[in-house]
């Protein structure tokens, strides 16, 4: 579903979370992300409240936008995501978060979010393209 052109920009780029509930869209940015070895998506929480409610509420459905600010190469990922309480993926999170706060603010869990649909965003001829 992700392939090298899309992990790359996921990799390097900040990512935007969309959800919805009761008609209230909500977008923030995460830093504290990565695309797990199987292809999956996963954001560790640290401050996520409204997210985690519209979650909650639109099963689990979530998109996200990344693009590079360069060359404007950029994708939306829509999918369905989970909440993890504890696991190695979150352990991952905690250390980062634990590290850049220098431990004044961990990872309280982690979104696993799995891919549905890649859509591209870049200007040009494949803008809309579903990969």
């Amino acid at each position: 579903m992700l392939n090298e052109n899309v992990k790359k920009i996921l990799d390097t780029s900040m990512w935007d979370l969309a959800t919805c509930a009761d008609g209230e869209p909500n977008v923030v940015p995460v830093a504290f992300k990565m695309v797990t070895e199987d292809g999956k998506m996963a954001v560790g929480d640290v401050f996520m409240e409204t997210t985690l409610n519209n979650l909650k509420a639109n099963e689990g459905k979530i998109a996200i936008s990344v693009y590079d600010a360069q060359s404007l190469e950029g994708y939306q990922v829509k999918g369905t995501a989970v909440y993890l309480t504890e696991g190695e993926i979150v352990d991952t999170f905690k250390g980062m978060v634990e590290k850049m706060f220098n431990g004044a603010a961990t990872a309280k869990g982690a979104l696993l979010i799995t891919p549905e649909k890649v859509i591209v965003t870049t200007t040009g001829a494949e803008n809309k393209k579903v990969l």
